[in-house]
């Protein structure tokens, strides 16, 4: 899959889950709900396993991603593993640079103007807004959006089911959704359906956001 085809699924999902899993079992969950892609952050030991975990067991059928990824090094391993896009806190242009080498999507982490354009000319294929829920919410994406239309942004932190909506009618391009929806311990507690339920709703509220725009 081309780094154009990975972003243009991630658009499409709209949804981009920040999974702090520790096995493959617990990442699936969220697909069983209808959302294929998955962000599997590097702040749990063994991640990357995890990560070509997935990519061996679900191939393309499911789209695994690296997240909290500091630096080109760890993005390296990531992708030696499979994962077929990067998203970082940060704007780091050896990240950046070495994705674009490689032809996978990277989502560098931006919260100002000027972080948001050095993001993007970096080479961002999106830019991951975080964490937005602290500035202001949808209401900051929208007053990003006004000078800065060209740019695709991904508000992350935050984010709920309530105001997924809110975002797409600012003009976020996609969600980045953390515990509100990857409650990993729902599946450690036998209870993976309350995962999938909520994958469900935030598919529902997505697509009424874009029916309504």
């Amino acid at each position: 899959m081309t780094r154009e085809a990975v972003v243009g699924r991630m658009i499409e999902v709209g949804i981009v889950p920040v999974l702090r899993a520790q096995s493959a079992d617990e990442a699936v969950a969220v697909a069983a709900g209808g959302i294929d892609v998955l962000e599997i952050t590097m702040t749990v030991p063994g991640a990357v396993q995890v990560i070509a975990q997935v990519v061996k067991r679900y191939g393309d059928r499911v789209l695994v991603g690296a997240g909290t990824v500091l630096d080109a090094k760890a993005a390296s391993e990531c992708l030696a593993a499979g994962a077929r896009f990067v998203v970082s806190p940060i704007v780091d242009e050896t990240t950046i640079a070495l994705c674009r080498r490689e032809n996978v999507a990277v989502l560098p982490g931006a919260l100002t103007p000027t972080e948001v354009v050095r993001a993007w000319r970096a080479g961002a294929d999106l830019v991951k807004v975080f964490p937005c829920s602290a500035v202001g919410g949808a209401s900051y994406i929208k007053a990003l959006k006004a000078p800065l239309p060209q740019i695709p942004l991904v508000p992350t932190g935050g984010v709920t089911v309530a105001t997924a909506g809110a975002y797409f009618a600012a003009g976020a391009s996609a969600i980045g959704v953390g515990s509100d929806l990857c409650n990993v311990s729902a599946i450690r507690e036998g209870r993976p359906d309350r995962i999938t339920a909520a994958a469900r709703a935030y598919l529902d509220a997505v697509q009424a956001a874009r029916a309504a725009a």
